[in-house]
């Protein structure tokens, strides 16, 4: 995530998320005034405006320390650091992708049951809310955990291999590129799970109708519309089945990317302390 220059309702957001990082879960249980959220940030995540205002669907609650870790910064290229830090950068690297992976598995569970959820609450406006809200929430933390993996990965990806025993060098690389390959995945779930309610006449991030929108843009969020790369498939995305079959497919290419990352893992920790189990 670049610096931008947006805006939000910060109190509504902190007030939906409890005073709570979104991230680590540390709270702030003093919030009467602003100056008692000093420490929590309100943190875009998707497919948003870069400027300007940021409707509440799309913002999280993060504390400072989150999110300067989320707002990264570039990595120094021929990094070489020591055995603990790049023991504890491969831990948290598959720790994270972990978290991430499970936040991809469930909202993809809440986006494909999405139809039948809404159609089941027919007029019911307190269970419609529900619903909504209950895939509003799913998409902004799978978002966040998406966005969470970034700092560590380019660090490790930053390392001077040749600095290494070759023992390290070799599986770290390949760590690094199943990292890369499985953010690239969990991508593709997440665009193809905002294409079912695009598919109904929703907007992917607030779920309000877009049915009479001309724009790209849902008016009331400005999220755009969906862009699913169906060439990743070899389905009919432009079906709610070919969605569906998208969103299963990938998910399945990602359990195995899962695999080989948590097995490079194993490798490196391996020949960093000699323990034989993955850095988890």
């Amino acid at each position: 995530m670049t610096s931008r220059d947006w805006h939000g309702d910060r109190r509504a957001v902190f007030d939906r998320d409890d005073h709570t990082c979104r991230r680590c879960g540390a709270t702030d249980s003093t919030s009467d005034d602003d100056a008692a959220t000093a420490d929590l940030r309100c943190y875009p995540v998707g497919d948003i405006s870069l400027e300007g205002d940021v409707h509440g669907s799309s913002l999280v609650t993060v504390c400072e320390p989150c999110f300067t870790s989320l707002q990264g910064g570039p990595a120094t290229s021929g990094e070489r650091p020591d055995d603990e830090t790049l023991f504890t950068l491969a831990r948290e690297l598959t720790q994270r992708q972990g978290v991430t992976v499970s936040a991809v598995a469930s909202f993809a569970s809440i986006a494909t049951s999405l139809p039948a959820t809404l159609e089941t609450a027919g007029d019911d406006d307190e269970s419609q809310t529900d619903a909504e809200s209950e895939y509003r929430q799913a998409r902004r933390e799978v978002l966040l955990a998406i966005d969470s993996v970034p700092s560590r990965l380019e660090r490790l990806a930053a390392v001077d291999e040749t600095a290494l025993e070759p023992g390290v060098g070799e599986p770290l690389a390949e760590l690094v590129e199943a990292a890369r390959k499985l953010q690239d995945e969990l991508r593709q779930i997440v665009s193809h799970c905002e294409g079912v309610p695009s598919a109904i006449g929703r907007c992917p991030g607030c779920l309000e109708s877009t049915e009479e929108t001309t724009t790209d843009e849902c008016p009331t969020c400005g999220v755009s519309a969906e862009s699913t790369e169906g060439e990743a498939t070899n389905t009919d995305v432009d079906s709610m089945e070919g969605r569906f079959q998208a969103i299963n497919g990938t998910l399945q290419d990602a359990s195995a990317t899962t695999e080989t990352l948590t097995d490079c893992a194993g490798t490196v920790a391996t020949e960093l302390r000699g323990e034989p189990n993955s850095p988890q």
